[in-house]
């Protein structure tokens, strides 16, 4: 569920006279995005008769306004960088243009449409115990109220999923500004655009509008990819750097305002500046779609951050009420909201045994170099309680960055010093999110950094910089010849 308008829903009136017929439920769920969609088929599986109730455009913020959109077109502006990167291998020349945006918005637009009758509208069918409601749900005991439907249930899961948070800047009311959803569907590019926020959002985004042709600056608070190592931010601005897009940190936001451009004004130790753009993109995180539900009314509390308080299973304070993805406000990642959202199904419908982990929960950001992250940070594990140690490699030490000319950045492993069991895992590397799930898997299975550095990997891939990263703990890499060790 989110705050588009519904343009995309085969029948949902269908789905509404079938819940007028028949009100009970084993299960409602409240939103049809990806969690929503995982609950309810997890629940359909076991043999509970379902509500899904939705309420917008099909499919949630992932299919739509989100990742889909997103890496296309950020795979987009790769092939325009690659052109013009090609001339590191020497004697290579090339050449590569945009020619026709508008083109290239209805191929991302068409693949969405395609993604989501496929993965969304198509599934219904299969699943005959799921009835799909259209309408505004409202949380009340007993079940949900759906505009005038009353749908009863004994147990509910809400997945409503977030929106984009605008930060309280005084003048933003003001501002034409863009959230990622209106700039995903531009109708043509700006010169200069400013981004507000150095998130996922933020550096994804402001690199893909800056291989596209824009002038871009990334303005925020601290410093890139705050809850990255510090190692991976400064490899990541440095490679920023190298592209022509300005990162302006660890400043504070004092106002901005809409003339002609826009201008914002900010405050740093070396004085205050302001910053001007044609555009502005607002990507300062997302917030849980919490409003209306009635979760008042139910005593169903609420984080700090406003997103759904739920416990290990995934439980709200509320008995028989669970929530799972975005509307949490923890773990915003599509796939965390289809995991969550089935343990949730399953402790509602079977009594609740199953634990929500996250421990070897992978991130990743698509930025070139990308960026993949495993396990706990340096300083995470040491604030955790761990006597740690960590090791870092440079991209120059591993042979396939070599091959390929491309040694923009590191690998950082993080290890508990006396048991040597590997806690985290961070990459900033241009194949790096294909070698995080090795990782996740060491974590996942309490491997040691001296049996990483024992297994074997294939020459001339990205992944091999996990073994010799790990071997770094225990002899100098640079002194190894290929494949030795």
């Amino acid at each position: 569920m989110n705050d588009m308008k519904t343009d995309c829903c085969t029948s949902p009136s269908a789905g509404r006279d079938v819940a007028r017929k028949e009100k009970s439920f084993d299960l409602a769920v409240v939103g049809a995005g990806s969690a929503g969609f995982s609950a309810a088929i997890t629940a359909a599986e076991l043999g509970a008769r379902v509500a899904l109730i939705g309420h917008g455009t099909i499919g949630g913020t992932c299919v739509n306004i989100g990742c889909v959109p997103s890496k296309t077109m950020i795979r987009a502006a790769e092939t325009l960088h690659q052109a013009r990167a090609a001339k590191r291998f020497p004697g290579i020349e090339a050449r590569a243009q945009l020619g026709d945006w508008s083109k290239l918005m209805a191929a991302k637009d068409a693949l969405v449409s395609e993604l989501r009758q496929a993965k969304y509208i198509d599934l219904l069918p299969a699943y005959p115990s799921i009835t799909y409601i259209e309408g505004k749900a409202r949380l009340v005991a007993g079940g949900v109220l759906v505009d005038d439907v009353s749908v009863k249930a004994p147990k509910i899961i809400v997945t409503t999923g977030s929106h984009a948070a605008i930060p309280p800047i005084a003048g933003i009311d003001a501002v034409p500004y863009l959230t990622s959803t209106e700039a995903l569907a531009l109708d043509a590019l700006p010169a200069s655009l400013l981004v507000i926020g150095g998130g996922v959002i933020g550096v994804e985004l402001g690199q893909m509008f800056a291989r596209m042709g824009v002038r871009v600056t990334i303005v925020c608070r601290s410093r890139l990819l705050p809850g990255a190592e510090p190692e991976v931010s400064a490899a990541l601005e440095a490679a920023f750097a190298a592209e022509g897009i300005g990162v302006v940190k660890g400043i504070e936001y004092r106002t901005i305002r809409h003339d002609g451009g826009v201008h914002l004004e900010v405050g740093a130790q070396d004085g205050v500046r302001v910053l001007e753009a044609d555009k502005v993109l607002v990507a300062t995180g997302r917030r849980a779609n919490t409003k209306g539900l009635g979760l008042e009314d139910l005593q169903i509390m609420l984080t700090e951050r406003g997103g759904i308080a739920v416990d290990e299973y995934m439980r709200t304070t509320r008995p028989g009420v669970y929530a799972a993805g975005d509307v949490t406000g923890r773990h915003m990642f599509v796939y965390m909201a289809a995991y969550g959202a089935k343990i949730a199904a399953l402790n509602a419908l079977e009594g609740d045994r199953h634990a929500y982990d996250a421990t070897a929960m992978p991130e990743v950001v698509f930025t070139d170099p990308q960026v993949a992250m495993v396990g706990m940070t340096e300083d995470a594990a040491r604030r955790a309680g761990h006597v740690v140690e960590a090791r870092t490699l440079g991209l120059e030490h591993v042979p396939r960055a070599l091959a390929a000319r491309d040694t923009r950045g590191l690998i950082k492993l993080v290890a508990e010093r006396e048991s040597r069991r590997l806690l985290g895992a961070h990459i900033i590397a241009p194949e790096g999110a294909d070698s995080i799930q090795t990782a996740a898997l060491a974590i996942k299975v309490g491997l040691k950094v001296d049996a990483l550095g024992a297994m074997l990997f294939p020459y001339l891939t990205t992944v091999e910089g996990l073994k010799l990263a790990a071997q770094t703990f225990e002899k100098d890499v640079a002194k190894l010849s290929c494949c030795a060790g």
